[in-house]
C-alpha cells in the first residue's frame, strides 16, 4: 500500500534531501598534525577544528611533557585524535627553558652587552635542540609508534616548525607536507628551503622593524642580517641536525631538502601588514584565519563591561606565555590604568599589584576574540603577538603595543607604521607614558580611522583566510601533493641555480672570443708591420 502516490513523492524528495544533507555521512581524509606549543597550538587549532567540522580525521602527534596541548581534554578528545608518546624529559623541564627565553628577553637583554646576548642565546639554542632531538627519538627510533603511524594510512602531515623532526616523519613515511609558519629568522627557512626570494634592499630580514623602504644603513643592517642569519643557520644544521637526517633516512639528506619537500607553506600573514614582495606559487598568505565574529561574553564579565558606560572598555593581554609580570612593572602598568575614565579587563595570573584601581579587573584567561569584538570595546594593550594583532585588526581596535621579545617589535612596528597603534618601551615605560598613549588612541580619531581601514583591506578577500588554508590542505589530500606549484629551483643545485655554470661557460666563451680576436688583431698588425718594414727597406 502506498502512502504517497509516485508525482508527490518526487515533488518532495528534493527538500527531503537538502534537509537530510548536511547529515549525510561523507568519505572524508586523514591528517596527521604536529602542532607547535603555546599560541602556535592555538592558532593550527582553528585549522584542526575546521577539517573536522568538514568530516576529516585529525590525529595530534604530541609528546607527554607538551606545556600547552591538553590531551586529556574531554572537549578536545571529541574532536582530535591525540596520539601521546614519552619523552625522556618532563613538562617542567620544558616550561622551565621557555621561561628562561622569556625572562631574558624581557628583563635582561636590554642591559646586556652584545657578547652576553650571544652567549645567552648560544646556551638557550642548545640546550633547545637538546631535548628537541631527545623528541626526534621518541619519534622516529620508536618502531611501535612508527608502525602505527604507517598503519593509520594519513593523507597529508600539516606541521608547525617549531616541532622538530616533524617533516622527517613525513618523509620517512612518504606524505605530502604541509607547512604551517609565520616566519623564521632571517627567514632562512622560507628562502633557503621554501626558495622564496627576498631582496634585501626592500624585505627587511625578519624580525628586523623595517619597512619596504629603506634607508641606506637600514638596507645595509638588513643585507648583513640575511648573511649572517644564513651562515650561522646552515652552520648549525650541518654540525647537528643534517648527520641525524642521513642517519635516520640511510642515506645523505638535510633539514632543508627535507622541509624544501613541503607541497604547500600556509603563512600566517597577509598582505594588509605584509610588504609585496615575490613569492612561489606553492607560498599561501592566510594570517588571521582564526579570526571570526565576537560571541556573547560570559555573563559576570558582560555586566562589567556595560558598566562601563559611554567610556568604554580597555582589553590587556601579554598573550599565551606571559600571564604576570614582575611586581615593578605590573605597578606601573596597573597605575596607568587607574588614570582613564574606561574600565579595563586584564588578563593576569600573578601578585595583584599594589596600585590596582577599581576600574580595573583582573582574569586568569579572557575570551580575546570576543571582547575586542565588543562594541564598548575602545583599545587593545598587548605585546604584539600575531593572533592577538589580527584579532584587534580584524575587530578594528587601535592598539598600544608594549613588545617584548621574538616577532612581537616587528609586528607592531607594521601597525605603527600604518597610523594604528602606539609602541612603547615595555622596560622604560612610565605610568604618564602608557597613560598619555592610552588617551590618544581612544581619544584621537586617525589612530582609530587606520585600524578600521587596514580591517576593511583584511576582511577585503574572495575567500576567507581560514577556507583558503582549508583548500590548500584538502587540495592536497585530494591530489596526493601538490608538486605542480614547487619550483623546479628545488631540484638544482647550488652552482646550477645561481647559474655559475652557465656563467662560467659565457665567461670562457667570451675571453676565447677576446683571445682570438686579440690573436687576429695581433696578427694583423704584425703583418702591417713587416710590410711597412718591406716597403721602407725597399
Amino acid at each position: 500500500m502506498q502512502i504517497f502516490p509516485p508525482p508527490l513523492l518526487l515533488l518532495l524528495l528534493p527538500p527531503v534531501l537538502l534537509f537530510l544533507l548536511p547529515y549525510t555521512p561523507a568519505d572524508g581524509g586523514h591528517v596527521l598534525v604536529f602542532p607547535g606549543e603555546y599560541s602556535h597550538w592555538l592558532n593550527m587549532r582553528s585549522i584542526m577544528e575546521e577539517l573536522v567540522r568538514r568530516n576529516h580525521s585529525v590525529t595530534v602527534l604530541v609528546a607527554d611533557a607538551s606545556p600547552s596541548v591538553n590531551y586529556n581534554s574531554s572537549r578536545d578528545a571529541t574532536k582530535f585524535n591525540f596520539l601521546v608518546f614519552k619523552v625522556p624529559f618532563s613538562r617542567a623541564e620544558f616550561h622551565s627553558l621557555t621561561e628562561d627565553f622569556i625572562r631574558f628577553s624581557m628583563y635582561e637583554s636590554h642591559v646586556s652587552s652584545p657578547l652576553q646576548k650571544f652567549l645567552k642565546m648560544r646556551d638557550w639554542t642548545r640546550r633547545s635542540v637538546d631535548l628537541g632531538m631527545q623528541q626526534c627519538d621518541a619519534m622516529l627510533k620508536n618502531e611501535q609508534l612508527m608502525v602505527t603511524l604507517r598503519d593509520a594510512a594519513f593523507d597529508a602531515v600539516l606541521l608547525d616548525p617549531m616541532v622538530m623532526c616533524g617533516d622527517l616523519v613525513a618523509d620517512v613515511l612518504g606524505l605530502p607536507l604541509i607547512i604551517s609558519l609565520r616566519f623564521s629568522f632571517g627567514g632562512v627557512l622560507e628562502r633557503h628551503c621554501g626558495h622564496a626570494p627576498a631582496p634585501p634592499s626592500y624585505v627587511p630580514a625578519a624580525p628586523l622593524p623595517y619597512g619596504d623602504r629603506m634607508t641606506f644603513v637600514e638596507r645595509l643592517i638588513s643585507v648583513v642580517t640575511y648573511t649572517w642569519m644564513s651562515v650561522m643557520t646552515e652552520v648549525f644544521w650541518r654540525l647537528t641536525l643534517d648527520d641525524y637526517y642521513s642517519e635516520v633516512k640511510g642515506s645523505p639528506s638535510s633539514v632543508c631538502r627535507t622541509l624544501g619537500n613541503a607541497d604547500v607553506w600556509l603563512i600566517r600573514t597577509f598582505w594588509d601588514l605584509e610588504t609585496p614582495r615575490p613569492t612561489p606559487p606553492n607560498f599561501k598568505y592566510v594570517g588571521g584565519l582564526h579570526c571570526k565574529p565576537a560571541n556573547q561574553l560570559p555573563e559576570d564579565m558582560e555586566v562589567f563591561v556595560q558598566s562601563s558606560g559611554d567610556a568604554g572598555v580597555v582589553v590587556v593581554s601579554f598573550g599565551s606565555m606571559v600571564t604576570n609580570l614582575t611586581t615593578e612593572r605590573a605597578d606601573v602598568i596597573a597605575t596607568a590604568f587607574g588614570r582613564i575614565p574606561q574600565k579595563v579587563i586584564w588578563r593576569f595570573s600573578g601578585e595583584t599589584p599594589k596600585t590596582l584601581a577599581a576600574n580595573t579587573k583582573l582574569f586568569d584567561w579572557i575570551p580575546q576574540n570576543d571582547l575586542l569584538g565588543h562594541p564598548k570595546t575602545k583599545a587593545f594593550v598587548t605585546h604584539g603577538g600575531t593572533n592577538g594583532l589580527y584579532e584587534a585588526v580584524y575587530h578594528g581596535v587601535p592598539l598600544v603595543g608594549v613588545p617584548l621579545f621574538a616577532d612581537q617589535p616587528d609586528n607592531l612596528a607594521r601597525l605603527s607604521r600604518h597610523g594604528a597603534a602606539i609602541v612603547l618601551d615595555f622596560n622604560r615605560l612610565t605610568s604618564d607614558e602608557l597613560t598619555e598613549a592610552l588617551h590618544a588612541v581612544i581619544n584621537q580619531l586617525g589612530y582609530k580611522s587606520s585600524m578600521q581601514r587596514l580591517s576593511a583591506l583584511h576582511r577585503d578577500q574572495p575567500v576567507a583566510p581560514l577556507s583558503t588554508a582549508i583548500f590548500w590542505v584538502e587540495f592536497v589530500m585530494r591530489h596526493g601533493g601538490a608538486r605542480h606549484l614547487r619550483l623546479a629551483s628545488h631540484d638544482l643545485n647550488w652552482f646550477q641555480y645561481h647559474s655559475v655554470d652557465t656563467g662560467a661557460a659565457l665567461l670562457v666563451a667570451m675571453m676565447t672570443a677576446a683571445a682570438l680576436c686579440w690573436g687576429g688583431i695581433s696578427c694583423f698588425l704584425q703583418r702591417c708591420s713587416r710590410r711597412c718594414g718591406r716597403e721602407k727597406n725597399d
